[in-house]
């Protein structure tokens, strides 16, 4: 693992979120600042970005990969519209729709608290933690991996979505949760909380990257990569692994629940949808075509692929599936390594025999 000081891609991304996070704060509310619209899809890529950032740290550089992330996105995301809708009733007296079309005439006895803030916060963090140690911990002491992991994680946020479109949970049914009309005391909607959003996303995607970047550089890191390279030599060393992988799984869930709060704010509005296997599935897609196990990589692959898709849901939107479709094929097929091979210009070859005796001679 390289330097911080020598790992200029990384230093690089992380001045230009700082830089860009800077710009969009100062000159907000002058004409040389940004639309509502551009800076609200900044917010939203930069949320992707840290959701992208949560899988690689347990995919690329753990070996675990997880189908199910979308269900700590979506825990963050139901907390905060809870608060929201909560604090939005507090403030202005407007009843949610949720609550008229069950024909209820309060919260449910379990939304107590949610119009203060750092509760809520403490909510995520408590429901977040809770689910992924109690299955992290049963999937890792059995020692349940590989494909048969990631079938579990995607079976999990399936029943969570089955869970969450029954109307009587008290979370919006199908319908979802909307309506969000104030956020700390300030109205929703205007240009310097649309903003404000996009500002803290860039802010948070910046923080997470260099804490994941700490990590991965120290000790525990060096335990990681061997604990994805070879197990088992490394519990016959006497490391003990499940503590390991438990503590990177739960760090995961907790950095994919941070931006599942970041987002649905920018979005307005959250709904069973946002707990599709679909979406979980295009998170390990965004990893794999910046390069999971490299940090800059799964952020420029959320951002490209994001970006492209809001371009073309709007301009052609019957594209996207086979655009994203032949990308998928693109990178198990040429570019293994997702874009990291692309910037190296190092097309996947046929092993031939020139090929391995260059490879062997390189290893000696």
């Amino acid at each position: 693992m390289k330097r911080w000081t020598a790992d200029w891609p990384f230093l690089g991304l992380v001045g230009l979120l700082v830089a860009v996070a800077l710009a969009m704060a100062l000159f907000a509310g002058t004409p040389f600042g940004l639309s509502r619209y551009l800076a609200n899809a900044i917010g939203q890529l930069a949320a992707f970005a840290v959701l992208a950032l949560s899988l690689d740290l347990i995919w690329g550089y753990l070996g675990i990969l997880s189908l199910g992330h979308g269900l700590f996105f979506a825990v963050g995301g139901y907390v905060v519209a809870m608060y929201l809708l909560k604090h939005s009733f507090v403030v202005t007296g407007t009843v949610p729709d949720f609550l008229q079309f069950m024909g209820w005439k309060d919260f449910p006895f379990y939304w107590a608290g949610f119009d203060f803030f750092p509760y809520a916060l403490l909510a995520a963090v408590v429901v977040t933690l809770l689910i992924a140690g109690v299955f992290g911990y049963v999937s890792f002491r059995s020692r349940v991996s590989g494909v048969y992991f990631a079938i579990i994680t995607q079976a999990l946020v399936y029943v969570a979505m089955l869970l969450m479109f029954r109307n009587d949970t008290g979370f919006g049914g199908n319908n979802g949760m909307t309506g969000f009309t104030v956020m700390f005391g300030w109205p929703m909607g205007t240009s310097g909380m649309i903003t404000g959003l996009a500002v803290a996303s860039l802010v948070v995607l910046a923080g997470v990257l260099v804490g994941c970047r700490w990590l991965v550089g120290s000790r525990f890191g060096a335990l990681m990569l061997a604990t994805r390279d070879d197990e088992t030599r490394l519990r016959t060393l006497g490391y003990e692994t499940l503590r390991l992988k438990l503590t990177v799984w739960c760090l995961s869930a907790v950095i994919a629940m941070i931006a599942g709060m970041l987002y649905v704010p920018q979005v307005g509005i959250i709904n069973p949808r946002l707990l599709s296997p679909e979406l979980s599935l295009e998170i390990a897609v965004w990893v794999a075509i910046g390069g999971r196990g490299h940090l800059v990589g799964a952020v420029i692959g959320a951002l490209l692929v994001n970006a492209v898709k809001f371009w073309l849901s709007s301009a052609a939107p019957d594209v996207w599936p086979f655009i994203l479709s032949g990308l998928i094929v693109l990178v198990v097929l040429v570019f293994p390594n997702g874009l990291i091979d692309l910037a190296r210009l190092k097309l996947v070859r046929p092993m031939g025999p020139k090929r391995i005796a260059a490879e062997v001679g390189e290893a000696r």
